[in-house]
């Protein structure tokens, strides 16, 4: 998700100076309201030129491109910053509800920081835009002619079932990480300091003071909801642990221990969806029938630009508005052949003034990315629900909202939907019905394998950011909080040069990722919710949200406030409780955790980390 509301092209902008107390004391609302009105005007003209120049910097990883982006970033840094200062001269002023909470946005809509200084602006500008383009262009090469790319690092993956091939792939895409280490720690160095000169303790400080509540109470309770989910996932954990080791042996996969993270199906571990076919089999007398989506894509004939569309008319049919021409002329969709452009799918909200939203993914015609483009449309159309807010406004009410109203979508894509939208017919989805455990397997490896994954990221970086996990422990400790949280290692032992945190987009690229924590909690919240206002009368994890106008109508409310109140009171909007909660998840996969916990009868649950 990409939106930069504070951007600057040219520097001859108005800058307060610090004021003394007596000069803090003469300043009147009226003087915030000037301030407000200067930073709404030079988000709406200088905005979506800089955000310009990081789509071509994403699109066309060139020299050029990359420095283009890195001296917008230090201008974007220090304009930043003057603001931030600018706001706090108001901390004394007696404002409405409404500019209180835009002063407080422009003070903490940081993630790297720097300290108000051109040099060092420019130098952590510089390492990120260095950093982005390493992952971007990554490639590692065995021999001179054995060269691989992730996309090529991932068709191994996530198809082989060689244990030496898939430790070559694993080991292959790693390498690109060694090469950031000393430039992230010293982008962190730069970070904590500007995060110092911000009032703040440091990075960790920073990041989870932004939830409205203190640092503290936030990271309490992501903690209070992995409590009550824990069991859930050491119930599946057990049953994937056992039958991996069934069919790999276990001289591979112990029957007690961490799971060799090559294994998984995944680059990272955090989805094990394509091993289902080893740690399940469908009930022979069920009569189910499981939903190739990759196969009728093919035999349908469904290309990139058509499985766009499937997923605009969800949200057309929950009453939004469709997308517009430049959206169709601008994204991109299929990964071009002549150029280096970074993958990772996004949404981009370039202008909304004028309805300039965005995607940009590398769309493979297969079930996952089928599942992946209704997740990035969830922002694009969450972009348009708010855009007609002010600027600093337009936003997530926390930035676990916009991923999870992507990530909400996801679970309505049910045999029902595939059949309303003529994927299969009525018949085929009563088949796919019939095995309910197998749908909830599929889905159980995908949305709460992720969960410790997506705690543990920011768990390690804010291990680092606070400085108690040493330089040379950067890999030791990564590993030691995956072994903790997801009971995964590593299938033998890494480099001392080893960073493997580098191989993970997020951490080059900067992106927090208690966001998705919190998405993967939210999304189930937001789908009960809705399937009760619907009177949805059957299990949870059959019920789509797709063409009813009343879950529409509440979506578009939530989303309409967008991040101009807080983020209890949009939970509110649109649930009826201001409380983060597991029970949602635990209510939605309530069947297979029955079913697990009579497969794991006499397996030795758990593991030591």
């Amino acid at each position: 998700m990409y939106k930069f509301l504070l951007p600057t092209i040219f520097l001859s902008i108005l800058i307060l100076s610090s004021c003394s107390s007596e000069q803090a004391n003469a300043l009147t609302e009226s003087d915030v309201e000037a301030f407000l009105q200067r930073v709404e005007l030079e988000d709406k003209t200088l905005g979506p030129i800089v955000s310009s120049a990081y789509w071509i910097g994403a699109n066309f990883i060139t020299y050029d491109s990359q420095k283009v982006v890195a001296d917008y970033g230090k201008r974007y840094q220090l304009l930043a910053l003057e603001r931030a200062r600018q706001a706090s001269s108001f901390d004394g002023i007696e404002v409405s509800t409404e500019n209180r909470r835009k002063l407080n946005l422009i003070k903490s809509s940081f993630v790297m920081p720097s300290p108000l200084d051109e040099e060092l602006a420019g130098e952590i500008s510089q390492i990120s835009a260095e950093l982005d383009a390493m992952y971007g262009t990554g490639e590692h090469c065995f021999t001179k002619d054995d060269c691989y790319d992730l996309e090529a690092f991932e068709g191994i993956i996530d198809n082989s079932r060689d244990p030496a091939e898939l430790l070559k792939a694993w080991e292959g895409w790693r390498n690109i990480g060694k090469p950031m280490k000393e430039m992230y720690l010293r982008m962190v160095e730069i970070g904590n300091q500007g995060a110092t000169d911000l009032g703040y303790e440091g990075l960790t400080d920073l990041w989870f003071s932004q939830y409205d509540m203190p640092a503290e109470d936030f990271l309490d309770e992501t903690d209070r909801v992995w409590d009550e989910l824990k069991p859930l996932y050491d119930a599946l954990h057990c049953h994937v642990r056992d039958e991996l080791s069934n069919y790999y042996g276990e001289e591979i996969v112990s029957k007690n221990g961490n799971l060799p993270a090559h294994l998984l199906g995944n680059m990272w571990g955090q989805s094990w969806s394509n091993i289902y076919d080893i740690v399940y089999t469908p009930d022979p007398q069920s009569g189910s029938s499981e939903i190739d989506l990759t196969n009728i894509l093919i035999e349908k004939d469904i290309d990139e630009i058509e499985m766009v569309k499937i997923a605009e008319n969800f949200f057309i049919s929950l009453g939004f508005e469709p997308l517009s021409d430049t959206f169709w002329e601008r994204s991109l969709f299929i990964k071009p052949q002549d150029r280096n452009v970074v993958c990772h799918a996004s949404a981009w909200d370039l202008n909304s003034d004028i309805d300039d939203l965005r995607i940009k993914m590398c769309i493979e015609r297969n079930a996952e990315d089928f599942a992946t483009i209704h997740h990035e449309l969830g922002h694009i159309f969450y972009y348009q629900a708010y855009s007609d807010l002010p600027d600093i406004f337009q936003s997530g009410a926390n930035d676990g909202f916009h991923e999870a109203v992507g990530d909400l979508l996801t679970l309505s894509i049910t045999p029902d939907y595939y059949q309303k939208i003529g994927m299969v017919s009525e018949q085929e989805a009563k088949q796919a019905k019939a095995d309910p455990i197998s749908l909830l397997m599929q889905q159980a490896l995908d949305g709460v394998v992720s969960v410790p994954w997506t705690l543990m990221l920011d768990k390690w970086r804010s291990k680092v950011f606070t400085g108690e996990t040493a330089a040379a422990e950067l890999n030791n400790s990564w590993w030691e909080l995956r072994e903790f949280y997801q009971g995964i290692e590593a299938p033998r032992d890494r480099d001392a040069d080893a960073f493997d945190p580098g191989a993970k987009y997020h951490i080059p690229g900067n992106t927090p990722y208690t966001r998705y924590y919190l998405a993967k909690i939210l999304q189930y919240q937001f789908h009960e919710s809705l399937c009760y206002q619907m009177d949805f009368d059957g299990p949870l994890h059959e019920c789509s949200i797709y063409d009813n106008d009343l879950a529409g109508e509440r979506l578009r409310a939530m989303l309409a406030l967008g991040q101009s109140k807080d983020w209890q009171t949009a939970l509110e909007a649109l649930t009826g409780t201001r409380e983060l909660s597991g029970k949602s998840m635990l209510n939605y996969y309530q069947p297979l955790k029955d079913w697990l916990d009579v497969q794991n009868v006499g397996r030795a649950c758990g593991w030591e980390g």
